[in-house]
């Protein structure tokens, strides 16, 4: 099928690069003239596993574009992948997705299906539909479908040829059998609804495994104060199928494009209805507390910060992904260097991004070794491979106090007792040396 995708960012390009990589001939519109050049030349903007190696691949069946009237005006299927960031009240800005919306019903000249993949609040499929509707310029049926994203960042194209479900919101039999031929060789369950439903789906999702992260990092929370070890909690936890053991890692709390966005997203259309989500409620308030977890623990060896080397490793909000959204970074380092540390950050894909948000203040490291470097104190933010291979002994060696505070739970306790070090992790015990405080 001929198929063009506005939007080039995690969903966009992502969708538009597995359609082609299943035969589709796709053209991937964005309005960023320096971005089209680059992925025309075979270069993937954003960092994600596989992306850039599927985008080379596929380069017969997939262009880029600025030129939306020429790319949607005889496309058989159009996708909306722009993004929905969100206000400051935490509804979604649907920007991006109305004027996507009136640029196709200026432009389409044949019959077509619509799809929105970027996540919309519930009811935002049939307001696009009269949009488009109210707004053609040409004598021709356009149908609007809905068919959200279920990927995750560092996996998305995994996510995406592999899917776990491929869901389909549609008003009529026409474009839901157009879908299913676009998905034909995906080789995965396929759901059929009404629009709102698959809206709903996506939200209930995504909602649902942030409630499940924000429940075990209160339970590790907990953990910590009588003594039980949240790792074999959630071992024992996961046995039980109706529980499953994914998204039962404690930690610092999420962040990404999706959860944070999507948690504040539904509350505030329940909040818009006169009705509150109270357990969506409480994982956001959960996970807010959650993201200064590791500064408040610092306090149990320094009092202040000012004038200490402290190394920080990882800034992306988790790994495989050089994305920052939301990222614990990003409120911990400034209140580090507010308090007058000195920060030394290493990161294997992110520092480029945290130097356009933060060009100064910050020493940026090539390596872990030299982040350690006399340092006070040490804050793991990203469960990097390279910090979780990293030989433990380093840390005393490097450090001028090897007191290492782990948001990600990276190493056993007892190696880091081994490596004679302070261990400070999330819902297990604290492994002490004989010198616990510097103050």
């Amino acid at each position: 099928m001929k198929i063009s995708v506005a939007g080039t960012g995690y969903v966009g390009l992502v969708t538009g690069v597995c359609l082609a990589e299943y035969g589709h001939t796709v053209t991937c519109v964005d309005i960023d003239e320096r971005k089209v050049a680059l992925m025309e030349s075979g270069i993937s903007p954003i960092y994600e596993p596989r992306l850039q190696e599927l985008m080379i691949k596929n380069k017969e069946r997939l262009s880029f574009t600025t030129d939306y009237q020429g790319a949607y005006k005889e496309a058989d299927v159009i996708f909306i992948g722009v993004g929905t960031p969100e206000k400051q009240d935490g509804s979604a800005n649907l920007t991006h997705v109305y004027t996507v919306a009136e640029q196709i019903a200026r432009s389409v000249e044949k019959d077509c299906v619509v799809v929105v993949k970027s996540t919309v609040p519930i009811g935002t499929n049939d307001k696009i539909e009269a949009l488009i509707h109210s707004n053609l310029a040409h004598d021709v049926t356009v149908h609007v479908a809905s068919n959200p994203e279920f990927l995750s960042q560092g996996s998305a194209v995994r996510d995406t040829l592999g899917a776990s479900r491929i869901v389909i919101g549609v008003e009529d039999e026409e474009a839901g059998q157009v879908l299913q031929t676009v998905y034909k060789d995906f080789n995965a369950p396929i759901v059929v609804t009404n629009r709102k439903s698959a809206e709903m789906i996506k939200y209930a999702s995504n909602d649902f495994l942030a409630l499940k992260i924000s429940f075990i990092n209160e339970i590790a929370n907990l953990c910590e104060i009588i003594g039980a070890d949240i790792e074999d909690v959630a071992h024992g936890m996961g046995f039980d199928k109706r529980i499953g053991d994914q998204f039962l890692k404690a930690g610092i709390g999420y962040g990404g494009s999706c959860f944070p966005k999507d948690t504040k997203a539904l509350h505030w259309l329940a909040n818009f209805h006169d009705y509150e989500l109270k357990t969506v409620k409480a994982a956001i308030d959960v996970n807010e507390n959650q993201k200064l977890k590791l500064l408040k623990k610092s306090r149990k060896y320094y009092e202040r910060l000012t004038g200490l080397n402290v190394a920080v490793l990882g800034l992306t909000f988790k790994p495989g992904t050089d994305d920052l959204r939301e990222a614990p970074t990003l409120v911990n380092i400034p209140l580090m260097i507010e308090d007058g540390a000195n920060v030394r950050a290493w990161d294997p894909v992110g520092i480029e991004n945290f130097k356009k948000l933060h060009p100064e203040g910050i020493t940026y490291c090539s390596s872990i070794e030299e982040a350690l470097q006399e340092a006070g104190i040490c804050f793991i933010f990203t469960e990097w491979q390279e910090i979780k291979e990293l030989e433990l002994d380093k840390y005393r060696t490097l450090m001028k106090h090897p007191i290492v505070l782990d948001g990600r739970n990276c190493y056993q306790l007892a190696d880091a007792e081994k490596a004679g070090i302070v261990y400070d992790s999330i819902g297990r015990e604290t492994i002490s040396q004989t010198e616990t405080s510097f103050v």
